[in-house]
């Protein structure tokens, strides 16, 4: 007979008020149950299922393992049917168990529901159950990626759980037996908390099950604890025919089934639309805690408002360049800030060869202004300046002096004496256009 060693452990987390997890290690059969349905009736669920898989387990055949299975489901739907205050609950199930005569024997397993059973083999960490759950389907289907799954808005709903209806189909896996391995039974609340690398480590780290049952439990605290989380660890130590093994409470076989008949509080009603979600506590992905998420909010914050700050310090100003050989007003920074790069605002028609020489290299380095305004008015005054500038230049002056000039003297002319003095004349020129401004410029 094949020699197991096993621990276990389990744990309410720390945001539920009750441990709706139930787990079974009774040699050579073992199970989680993760129930649900509330106060108490998930509890009832998952220890009904757990105590009735154990008595109904006696044909230790892979096909007795699922038979035991279904008589769990139709025992936890019999309760919800007999007890009003009970209807709606459900349970999951994962359970191993050593079948078949000795010298050939088998491990089989039965799933239904979403609790895992995983495999390290030779070092290689395999889960080998399928999560019967909505987005479980949709990896399954290749419509989600893993990575996808872990925070789809719908996660925690089961498309298969014991107790729903009268009837269930439940998966069923064997594997051949080999020293060595070691096998993981747990609830969703530890993968929810813990990747499988980090399983695997601890797993491959402590050699006793017990401890590692323990470590794997305490880690999924310290990650969030925010669901019941409950682990089994099987290791098969033997194939020669030594005794089991059992290091729960002392070595013996030993279930956490609770008795419903010691129920002081009644369970709570109306949980038909909670049939098929998992809980309402709010889950979380895997290595994220509220600290982290609340850090990382923190930081988005931050350097949202720092990208705001220089994008308001970057585009809140205008200036005045010169882009080919026209006045360009852009909206920003002279040769921007960062990423936050100049546009242009308005092109005007103003060109260089309207504007005097002295401002050019200001204009090519970019006038700064505050306002679309203040940089239209500042073309305006550089064009006018310009053209006040060109009138000045290009107008003669307004008279001629009215001064008389010294008298001519007419050369001597046969018959006019030579002494002869012509009057003088004041003689008046008129401008030749109306008179310039004679205004300096600005």
């Amino acid at each position: 007979m094949t020699a197991l060693r096993f621990g276990s452990a389990t744990d309410i987390g720390l945001v539920r008020t009750n441990n709706e997890d139930r787990y079974l290690v009774a040699s050579p059969l073992f199970a989680v149950a993760d129930g649900m349905g509330g106060h108490a009736a998930g509890e009832v669920a998952s220890a009904t299922a757990v105590e009735t898989l154990k008595k109904a387990f006696t044909d230790r055949t892979p096909t007795g393992l699922a038979a035991a299975a279904r008589a769990a489901n139709r025992a936890v739907w019999d309760e919800a049917q007999a007890s009003p205050d009970l209807r709606g609950m459900g349970t999951t199930l994962v359970a191993l168990a050593l079948v078949g005569e000795p010298g050939h024997e088998q491990l089989a397993v039965a799933n239904v529901g979403d609790s895992r059973l995983y495999r390290l083999h030779q070092g290689e960490f395999v889960q080998l159950t399928s999560d019967h759950s909505l987005v479980g389907q949709l990896v399954a289907s290749g419509a989600l990626t893993p990575e996808e799954a872990e925070v789809h808005p719908r996660r925690n709903v089961l498309t298969r759980a014991l107790g729903v209806d009268p009837d269930v189909d439940v998966d069923l896996v064997t594997v051949e037996v080999a020293e060595g391995d070691r096998y993981l039974l747990c609830s969703d609340g530890l993968p929810r908390e813990l990747a499988d690398d980090q399983m695997a480590s601890v797993l491959r780290r402590l050699a006793d099950p017990d401890e590692a049952a323990r470590e794997l439990v305490d880690r999924a605290r310290e990650h969030g604890g925010n669901d019941n989380v409950t682990v089994v660890v099987i290791d098969v130590v033997d194939t020669d025919g030594a005794a089991p093994v059992g290091l729960d409470k002392g070595g013996e076989a030993s279930t956490t089934a609770l008795d419903t008949e010691d129920l002081t509080e009644p369970p709570r009603a109306g949980w038909w639309a909670r049939l098929r979600a998992r809980r309402s506590g709010p889950p979380t992905t895997r290595m994220i805690t509220p600290r982290v998420i609340a850090f990382f909010v923190l930081l988005i914050a931050l350097v949202a408002i720092a990208i705001g700050g220089i994008a308001y310090y970057a585009r809140q100003s205008y200036f005045v360049g010169i882009h080919g050989k026209h006045l360009v007003i852009f909206q920003g920074r002279p040769g921007g800030v960062l990423w936050f790069q100049p546009t242009v605002a308005e092109r005007s028609p103003v060109t260089t060869t309207g504007v005097l020489p002295v401002h050019l290299s200001e204009l090519r380095a970019g006038k700064v202004e505050t306002s679309l305004g203040a940089a239209r008015e500042y073309v305006a005054n550089l064009h006018h300046e310009y053209e006040a500038a060109r009138s000045a230049d290009t107008v003669p002056a307004t008279t001629v002096p009215t001064t008389a000039p010294p008298a001519t003297t007419i050369p001597s002319v046969t018959g006019v004496p030579a002494s002869t003095t012509l009057p003088t004349v004041a003689v008046t020129t008129a401008p030749s256009r109306s008179t310039a401004p004679t205004t300096a410029p600005r």
